[in-house]
Formats: structure tokens, sequence, C-alpha cells
């Protein structure tokens, strides 16, 4: 189900997008639930930020994601019957659960391991890893603008990862893992676009993703590594994850009711308002100050994200 609506607004701004009226209270009110879907997001990891010292981020995901596929399967089942629940290329969307699946462990544990606002500035890497390997696998012409805020953009990631590399090891590379997990989902998304409602495949990936988790878990557990060992979790960890999976669901369907009063290149700035709140209870919360070169490397990745989507974004008049 994750960032299903981030798809969608980057897939817009490359020319691929529903036709909006530019309607000023309607742009305005679609920023507005742009901005609280994205702000919804900060809020959600910052709770698994919270739990994964005390239940392994494998665990973690399988719960959020078992909660979400039953939430969503009972709306989908009022709304469009059984015939919501037919699946077609069952490949297609084992592939897209994979996908989540690996990103949402990888951020989960590299949350644990790094402040909140840097690993959510490294996951920002997405939409250019994602036009990278459409450049790679897909056989699709890259503009010089991917290519050029890729490089950019890692140059930020490398300065972010400095001082956290040399304090935890590897394990700060987590983010990165899930920003490219993401990056094959989006590309994965563009073959189920237009196969069933955005409901069904939300509750597709999600229905899929959590036996997957559930079996990620289980391994871990058995494996005896330590920090994997899964045990019977205290209420508040499965009270988190179920909050979790519903701000989630409310936020992605505040960013695609964003899409449909302004255009998903209108909105798509509005997604790094998700670093800046992570940064503010990263602060906070968890008193994660980032240094400024941490806060340089982040300027970057942002930077290299807004300068992608203007590069794409049709001039107008054109």
């Amino acid at each position: 189900m994750i960032w299903v609506a981030r798809w969608l607004i980057f897939m817009d701004a490359r020319g691929m997008a529903m036709n909006v009226k530019h309607d000023a209270p309607l742009v305005a009110q679609g920023l507005m639930f742009a901005l609280c879907g994205y702000m919804m997001l900060a809020v959600g990891d910052a709770i698994v930020k919270s739990m994964v010292p005390i239940w392994p981020a494998t665990a973690i995901a399988a719960l959020r994601y078992f909660l979400g596929a039953v939430g969503i399967g009972i709306l989908l089942l009022a709304k469009e019957g059984r015939s919501g629940f037919v699946l077609s290329n069952p490949l297609l969307h084992l592939g897209r659960a994979a996908a989540v699946s690996f990103s949402a462990v990888c951020f989960f544990m590299g949350v644990k391991f790094m402040p909140l606002a840097e690993a959510t500035a490294i996951s920002f890497m997405m939409p250019m890893f994602a036009g990278m390997l459409s450049a790679v696998l897909l056989r699709e012409k890259a503009s010089r603008a991917t290519w050029l805020t890729t490089a950019v953009a890692f140059v930020g990631v490398l300065i972010i990862l400095r001082p956290n590399v040399a304090e935890v090891g590897l394990s700060a590379l987590f983010p990165l893992g899930s920003a490219i997990g993401m990056a094959v989902l989006i590309l994965l998304n563009r073959r189920a676009a237009g196969t069933a409602s955005v409901l069904a495949l939300q509750f597709n990936i999600a229905a899929l993703s959590a036996p997957m988790l559930i079996a990620a878990a289980a391994i871990g557990d058995l494996s005896g590594l330590p920090g994997l060992d899964v045990g019977w979790p205290h209420w508040s960890v499965i009270l988190r994850c179920a909050i979790v999976a519903v701000s989630a669901s409310c936020a992605h369907a505040l960013i695609f009711l964003a899409t449909t009063r302004a255009s998903a290149a209108t909105i798509a700035p509005m997604t790094y308002s998700q670093l800046i709140v992570a940064l503010i209870i990263g602060a906070l919360v968890f008193g994660d100050l980032p240094d400024l070169k941490s806060m340089f490397g982040s300027a970057l990745i942002v930077g290299s994200g807004l300068y992608l989507w203007r590069s794409a974004t049709p001039k107008r008049g054109a």
C-alpha cells in the first residue's frame, strides 16, 4: 500500500498524469491535503522509530501490513464486493509486495540506527533511482537532468552517511536500500496501473506483503541473531502498529485526494514537508540534532529532487 500516491505524483510530473482544472481554491485545497498527508507519514515514521528499540523491524512491518490489509480489505469488500479481490497477473503483484516489504524493513531498520530526519532524507533518493532503473531495466531514455540530479543527490547521501557509518557501521545504509526498493516498486506500479482500482491495488500489496514479512520475522527469530527475537509484543506496540497502519492509509488517501484537486506536478514539492516534520520530531522527541554537514547533505537531496521535478514539469504554453 505504501507510497502509491507518491508514485502518482512523480509519474504525473513526467507527463503521465490525470487532467485537473487549475481552479485556485481547489489547488489550495489540494496543497493542504498533500501537506497534511505528508505530515501524517512523518508522524507514522516517528512512531515506528519509537518501537524499533523494543521489537524487531521485521515484526513491526509484518504487523503493520497485516493490520493494513485487514482494514483495506473491509473497505474493498464494502465498496467493490468479491470482484475487488480478483487478482490479475499474480507475479506482478508478488513483485510489488516483495519490493515494498524490502523497502519497509530497510527503512524501519534505518530509523533504528539513524536519526529520523537523515533516514527520511536518504529515502528521497527514490525518484532519482526510479529514473535510473527505468533507463537500465526498461531501456527508457533517461534525461540529462535524471543523471545530474542522481549524482548530486548521491553526494548528499554520502555526506549524511559520513558520521553514521563511522558510528554504527554498514547498518546506516538501510535507508538507501529502502529508496531502491521503492524505486523498484514504482516501475512495477507502472505495469499494474489500470489493472484494478487504487483501493484494490493497495489491498493487493498489503495482503501479499504481510505473509512475506511474517516469514522474514520468523526467520529472524529462528536465526538467533541479536535484536531479531520476536516474542510477544507489549500491548503498546500492537496499538502503535495499528495507529501507523491507520495513519498511513489516511495519509495516502489525503495525498490521492490532493491529486484530484490540483495537478500532481503542482503538489509534488509538498512531499518535502515530510522531511521538515521529521526534523522537528527528531529534535524534540528523540533529541537528534543534525549537524550542519548533514543538513547540507539533506539540502542537496531535496534540491536535486525539486530540480528533477521542475525539469520534468511541462512548461506553460509549450
